[in-house]
């Protein structure tokens, strides 16, 4: 049997599904009482996710239905990958794989943990599951998900993470020549992966099963999308740049396939590529915001806006970033409001605009966007603006409001160690970086330049060790950069220059990475490779019609006699 392609035309046989809706209550009242969202797919564009071929489905007539249920869970599409699986269950209750997908819907293992409400609607969903006849396929694949499930309000998210991980290598192995196990396997090893330290032994591990598929199986939407996550890092990244180029193609109507491909691109410093990703993505989730009728922006929107301010930063191009962050500044509600990609770019975005520029006075009065959440259930995300002001307030010597900063930093590190999830274990790590390099800069615009110095080394050594957070383009601003800059003005240009050229082979093409080093050469008497970081950071504003003093500077070095 063919792939078959995955096209907006199933949704006419969604209709035909959707007469046998009251099915469940009449046949099982367990089922009827499970909250499942449906309604009709909300799917824009040409409603292309790839192509797959899942053989556990049950009936015929609901297999292409059940394909696009997996494809796009492949492309993270939660909400309409469960519409999709419960339009399944209400053509045909007695389909074990139908709950299954519900459960992985529900799980959604590379992102934020599943709510209090989700866990108990997966293990009620898995309750009726297992009582169908199935094969011991189906049993397999619906044992390793309720392994996730069991036991959820005493074992932890990482150590049933860990419970689904070891049960879908079984599956793996005992199922050689089925493809899905393989990538659902490799999904489970990313949502296990250490998360802090760098040897990314799962991603590689991952990355290698999948690059295995990937030539057999070109336009299905797990193995590219996969491949891009576990290659999200400096050290893999370029292996991923041809699967990037390749997965916005793949799945055209996922907000989240457009966007992918700019993890691959932040990487390389291609931020040209990455802008056009996130256009893309950005309209798509306004297209999804519409359809759904949402209150609110649906997050792919504001992640994909962070990526684009992020990247028009690296070019110079203040104009578009301003242009980008006034189309969210002014949002009140976002949908989900829960998550780490929805709220991070409310506090990463404000606080880069000023921080790229270092626009020290806009960043020591930044002011806490106004928005319907608590944020004091979101340290890390906050702790980003308490950083910024400290930053600001450091360098304009306001150590007043430096010290006070750090005091809240210290605060929002002990709130998130006090929440003992080992899944925010990098956030941790990353706020520690924030108080150290804080109290660096305090220390050292107070005068003690030896300690301040010390301080900053340390800070830039937690940084070496710590893998970037998935959700995040880069750090505000990365420890190793502030490093250099501490070092030119203490007046030691070469030792600088190490430090800006180090920075930038784990972050190419910066912008204010490619000045230090062009500045530092310069100051340290190496004029031709002052001229060439300087060409560089030209090449980098190219076309962006960029007002930023850093090149013009550039320029008039470049024609000088």
């Amino acid at each position: 049997m063919k792939h078959s392609k995955i096209t907006f035309l199933l949704l006419g046989i969604f209709l035909c599904l959707s007469a046998c809706t009251n099915k469940i209550a009449k046949t099982n009242s367990a089922l009827a009482s499970i909250d499942f969202l449906r309604g009709d797919l909300l799917l824009c564009g040409t409603g292309q996710f790839g192509e797959l071929k899942f053989s556990l489905s049950c009936n015929y007539e609901t297999r292409e239905a059940f394909d696009l249920a997996v494809a796009l869970l492949h492309s993270f599409q939660y909400a309409e990958a469960e519409k999709a699986f419960v339009k399944v269950i209400d053509a045909d209750p007695n389909c074990p794989m139908a709950y299954w997908g519900v459960a992985m819907s529900i799980y959604h293992a590379a992102w934020f943990p599943p709510s209090k409400e989700d866990l108990i609607k997966g293990a009620k969903v898995l309750a009726v599951a297992k009582e169908l006849t199935m094969d011991e396929k189906q049993r397999d694949y619906i044992n390793a998900i309720t392994a996730f499930y069991t036991d959820w309000n005493n074992a932890d998210h990482t150590t049933r993470a860990i419970r689904f991980e070891k049960k879908m290598e079984q599956i793996y192995l005992k199922y050689p020549e089925d493809m899905e196990a393989a990538i659902f396997y490799t999904l489970a090893l990313f949502s296990t992966r250490d998360r802090v330290g760098k040897a990314y032994k799962n991603e590689r591990k991952a990355g290698k099963i999948l690059e295995s598929l990937l030539a057999s199986n070109p336009n299905h939407p797990g193995i590219a999308h996969y491949i891009i996550h576990n290659y999200d890092n400096p050290v893999l990244a370029s292996q991923g740049l041809e699967t990037a180029r390749k997965y916005a193609k793949i799945a055209p109507s996922s907000s989240h396939a457009q966007h992918m491909p700019s993890h691959i691109f932040t990487r390389l410093g291609i931020w040209e590529e990455s802008i056009q990703s996130n256009l893309l993505s950005a309209e798509s989730s306004r297209c999804y915001s519409a359809a759904a009728a949402l209150k609110g922006s649906y997050f792919e929107e504001l992640h994909a806006t962070d990526y684009l301010v992020y990247a028009y930063l690296q070019k110079g191009d203040n104009a578009n970033a301003e242009k980008q962050y006034t189309l969210i500044k002014e949002l009140k509600s976002f949908y989900p409001s829960n998550i780490t990609a929805a709220v991070y770019p409310v506090t990463a975005i404000p606080a880069r605009l000023a921080l790229e520029n270092r626009n020290w006075e806009q960043a020591a009065n930044l002011e806490l966007q106004k928005i319907d959440l608590d944020w004091e259930k979101f340290p890390w995300q906050k702790a980003i603006h308490h950083f910024a002001k400290a930053l600001g307030a450091a360098h304009t010597k306001n150590f007043t409001l430096v010290e006070k900063q750090i005091g809240i930093l210290k605060k929002l590190h002990q709130d998130l160690i006090a929440q003992n999830d080992r899944t925010k274990s990098i956030q941790i790590k990353l706020v520690e970086i924030q108080i150290k390099t804080a109290h660096a800069w305090l220390t050292f615009s107070q005068g003690d330049r030896e300690n301040g110095l010390l301080l900053m080394q340390e800070a830039v050594a937690i940084e070496e060790k710590t893998s970037k957070h998935p959700v995040t383009p880069g750090d505000v601003l990365p420890a190793i950069e502030l490093l250099g800059d501490m070092l030119l003005a203490l007046n030691q240009p070469e030792e600088a220059l190490v430090v800006y050229e180090k920075n930038l082979k784990k972050h190419p093409e910066r912008f204010n990475g490619v000045y230090g080093a062009a500045i530092a050469s310069k100051k340290a008497g190496n004029q031709e490779k002052a001229a060439q970081y300087f060409t560089q950071l030209i090449a980098l504003s190219e076309n962006s019609n960029s007002n930023r003093p850093e090149i013009l500077e550039a320029k008039k070095f470049i024609i000088q006699p």
